[in-house]
């Protein structure tokens, strides 16, 4: 088994306040879950308007799946264009490490 985790640091567009912070954070979150079926959470810079720290995890039987999924994830959350990308950081581990 397979343990895998991706953290994106994002940069957030015209947003001016906490409120429009969740109005983009929030679809996006929801976006994520629906479409990989993967954990994810807003995890950093709560009190910070315009920066986001999103996580994402999945278990996966093999290794090349949860690589496979990670880099979608990754396309996904650098493709939209209300946030900027500022870094993604993946781990990968195996459940006997």
């Amino acid at each position: 088994m397979w343990i895998g985790s991706i953290e994106f640091d994002l940069l957030l567009g015209d947003v001016h306040s906490l409120k429009e912070k969740r109005s983009v954070v929030r679809p996006l979150l929801a976006e994520l879950k629906r479409r990989f079926d993967i954990s994810v959470t807003e995890a950093g810079y709560q009190d910070q308007y315009r920066r986001a720290l999103v996580g994402a995890g999945l278990v996966a039987a093999d290794r090349a799946h949860l690589i496979e999924v990670l880099a979608a994830v990754e396309r996904f959350v650098a493709a939209r264009p209300e946030v900027e990308l500022l870094s993604a950081r993946q781990r990968e581990l195996r459940s006997d490490d």
